[in-house]
């Protein structure tokens, strides 16, 4: 609701050029997807499927936006640390225009938030981001993992990264085998996070996993 209220008396500007009434305009947008970022998103290799054969992964096929530089990185940052809460929808729209035509009946389930950021920011930033993306696509979204640990992330690294991801989440809902699954989340590093929950998921009887993100942002 704040964040409506400002936008009234103070609109948005896009993030990236500048015109106001939207933190994303539609220009910009399609500026950022028609750069396909087709490589593996664990050895960033080129990968047509984002996840090249040279893997065992549980997951099928990967999309990512693009890079988390410039626009981009502002507009994640927007909606994560400043709690613009609209960004949500522009970060859906991105998710919804980068990936292609999904079967029906496929759940869209997020990355869970840590409990500690969802209490600062007063909601669960992926799951708003899921619902509205499900919304968009006329499927289903659910919270069907959880988080079984809290861990620092930002500030670990590449085998760090690894080594926390292990057993870290667990599957809390119903499984249908029939059904495939699309796991989204905001940023992608090391893909230690996304592969365990995917992992969650096959364990828990998925057949058939998805994962989109909305930026890759490569350790140094």
């Amino acid at each position: 609701m704040l964040d409506t209220l400002l936008s009234v008396v103070a609109p948005h500007l896009c993030c990236r050029c500048g015109a106001s009434g939207t933190l994303f305009c539609d220009n910009c947008k399609y500026d950022i997807i028609k750069h396909k970022y087709e490589v593996c998103v664990i050895c960033e290799k080129p990968a047509e499927k984002g996840v090249c054969d040279e893997h065992k992964s549980p997951y099928s096929q990967a999309w990512v936006v693009g890079i988390r530089e410039g626009a981009l990185q502002r507009l994640i940052d927007c909606y994560k640390f400043r709690y613009a809460r609209s960004a949500a929808d522009e970060l859906a729209q991105l998710l919804h225009m980068c990936i292609p035509l999904l079967p029906k009946g496929t759940i869209i389930v997020p990355i869970p938030t840590s409990r500690t950021h969802t209490r600062q920011r007063g909601y669960d930033h992926m799951y708003v981001i899921a619902k509205a993306l499900a919304s968009r696509r006329k499927l289903r979204c659910q919270k069907l993992i959880i988080k079984t640990a809290s861990y620092t992330q930002h500030t670990a690294n590449r085998a760090q990264r690894l080594l926390q991801s292990k057993r870290s989440f667990k599957v809390t809902g119903i499984i249908d085998s029939s059904k495939e699954y699309l796991l989204v989340d905001d940023v992608l590093t090391t893909g230690a996070t996304i592969h365990d929950a995917a992992r969650a998921l096959k364990d828990a009887g998925a057949v058939t996993i998805r994962v989109a993100a909305i930026a890759r942002q490569p350790l140094d």
